[in-house]
């Protein structure tokens, strides 16, 4: 199958693109409070049990909260847009992106079009006629999404036809969902997958920011080595100051790229 050409957000900078990214809702702080969808993972056995014990936890109230899944698709779409546009422009200035880069823009034309095809399949104003929860994680929002959410969260995205019947057939066996929930179970694995999507892309964006970052000042690092080794100690100081993201993707860039270039820069 012939990949579809991508209408890629136009970057004139770096720089520019990150601060933009940055200005969104996608945040260091979302990226931490929002962690991707995996609980204990199941057996198809404890998936059915874990039905029944989610028939039995869910609290169904009477109000009609306004409708919250249609933005979230949307805003999901842009930032899932803007993080493989952050990923592009890395390629372009010839950074170095990992293999879930890579996946994210290989597979980003088939994430538009499951997102075209959950705006046609959801009307505007039609989850406010399902049930929602009263209580929990979840609450306001329609008590199947909830169900589409346990169903992923606890099988690392890794689902089938015989496991959705399975997984609500026994929900059902201890409270029958309405018809309009039933038909709506593709539409809400849909919108869940596309969550679960943005909260690994919002961190595949972040850790390749920070691996920039990370360039940036072992450039810095390398060329002070070069040429003024006693400055050495000012560059190191000055990124202390700046208080660069102590993380993972930050730190294991910094290290890779400084490692076997000198006893200079066994300091840093």
């Amino acid at each position: 199958m012939a990949m579809k050409p991508i209408d890629w957000p136009s970057l004139e900078a770096a720089p520019e693109w990150i601060d933009l990214f940055t200005r969104s809702k996608a945040t260091p702080h979302s990226a931490e409070s929002e962690p991707p969808l995996r609980a204990e993972l199941f057996s198809a056995l404890q998936m059915e049990q874990h039905g029944q014990a989610l028939a039995g936890a869910h609290l169904v109230g009477t109000s009609r909260p306004p409708d919250t899944l249609l933005p979230r698709l949307t805003e999901n779409q842009k930032l899932l847009a803007q993080a493989c546009a952050l990923l592009m422009e890395s390629m372009r200035q010839n950074r170095r992106i990992t293999p879930a880069d890579e996946w994210l823009l290989d597979n980003f034309y088939l994430i538009e079009e499951q997102i075209r095809l959950a705006k046609r399949h959801l009307p505007k104003g039609y989850s406010r006629s399902l049930p929602k929860l009263d209580a929990g994680p979840s609450k306001g929002l329609p008590r199947v999404y909830d169900i589409a959410l346990e169903m992923i969260s606890h099988s690392d995205a890794r689902i089938d036809a015989t496991g959705i019947q399975a997984f609500v057939a026994a929900y059902q066996s201890i409270a029958p969902l309405q018809l309009g929930e039933l038909w709506a179970v593709p539409i809400m694995i849909r919108l869940a997958l596309i969550e679960n999507l943005r909260r690994v892309a919002i961190r595949l964006a972040y850790a390749n920011m920070n691996r920039g970052l990370a360039d940036t000042w072992a450039d810095t690092m390398r060329k002070s080595a070069e040429e003024d080794p006693t400055g050495l100690i000012l560059v190191i100081a000055n990124m202390a100051r700046s208080n660069p993201p102590i993380d993972g993707s930050f730190v294991a860039e910094l290290v890779r790229r400084l490692q076997g270039h000198g006893p200079a820069l066994a300091l840093p």
